[in-house]
């Protein structure tokens, strides 16, 4: 997703074992949906690494010096080729977790309405 007209990931490292079976999907993936991956998206630095032993893995380096890492472990290329885009669509901000289920600028006086509210007649 571009911040400001700006890509966010400037890299894509894509990690994979040229001989176990977990990596099947992402070696046909970089055969046939990579390239096209490449040309669709010229502001992206796309580089293979070559791990022998380990499971593969889509590595995305942002510009503002995060990083997510996503396994792909036994998935199709179709599915490899979907965390690629989300990599490619994510901001890499990290994740905040909310203080309260729910967000506003002016919070109520009285307090947040709750079902267990006592009306006595």
């Amino acid at each position: 997703m571009a911040l400001r007209g700006a890509w966010q990931l400037q890299k894509l490292i894509v990690s994979y074992c040229d001989w176990g079976g977990s990596s099947r999907g992402i070696r046909a993936f970089m055969e046939s949906n990579l390239p096209a991956f490449k040309e669709n998206n010229p502001q992206l630095e796309v580089v293979t690494e070559l791990i022998r032993g380990q499971h593969p893995h889509l590595k995305g380096l942002y510009k503002n010096k995060n990083q997510r890492v996503v396994c792909v472990k036994n998935l199709t290329q179709d599915d490899i080729l979907l965390h690629a885009t989300r990599l490619r669509n994510a901001l890499g901000r990290k994740v905040v977790k909310l203080k309260t289920r729910h967000v506003t600028k002016h919070p109520s006086v009285q307090g947040t309405w709750t079902t267990d509210l006592k009306v006595e007649a």
